[in-house]
């Protein structure tokens, strides 16, 4: 079982980005819809069909099968050292896919509401959303490769400092957005 662990860890790892990349795409379409539910006849029946066949295939042709694959994967590789669930950094990694998690079933019923072509949501919270799988990656792949449950103020610090940047990077892209509706 041990010799099969690089190559489930390179399926895991491959699933991950797939996953990862649904992730970060899926808000973006939500956005692009919302925006185009506020267009006039005919063009939001238009786009509003168009965006809501692009979500579909992304989140269940790529999206949601990716999630299940890198979990399973995951899964065989806990199996196989289960030591590691023991392991601080293991287990503050886990607490971040837990996360996830729910950020992708929040991203679900999102993507149900704008099936039917509702939304509660503005184009400028998904922009915000959109950075919440972005904020959850950095914390993984930082505890993966320093395989360590870090100082928490230095980490808590870092997603936070991260995270104020990312906020601070959309308030700028707005103004741009405001002055230029083109950009």
């Amino acid at each position: 079982m041990a010799e099969a662990y690089p190559y489930l860890k390179a399926l895991h790892i491959i699933f991950m980005v797939t996953w990862f990349a649904g992730l970060f795409y899926i808000p973006r379409l939500f956005m692009y819809h919302i925006e185009a539910l506020e267009k006039p006849s005919p063009e939001k029946e238009i786009l509003s069909k168009q965006l809501a066949l692009m979500t579909k295939r992304l989140w269940y042709i790529i999206t949601w099968p990716s999630l299940v694959l890198c979990s399973i994967f995951a899964f065989a590789l806990l199996y196989i050292k289960y030591t590691l669930v023991h392991m601080p950094w293991m287990q503050v990694k886990l607490g971040f896919v837990i996360l996830l998690y729910l950020y992708h079933i929040r991203c679900h019923f999102i993507f149900k509401k704008l099936q039917r072509n509702e939304s509660k949501y503005s184009t400028n919270f998904m922009r915000i959303w959109n950075e919440g799988s972005t904020i959850i990656l950095f914390a993984v792949v930082f505890l993966v490769i320093l395989q360590n449950a870090f100082n928490w103020i230095y980490g808590v610090g870092g997603i936070l400092g991260l995270g104020v940047l990312l906020m601070l990077g959309i308030k700028f892209y707005k103004k741009v957005r405001e002055k230029n509706p083109e950009a």
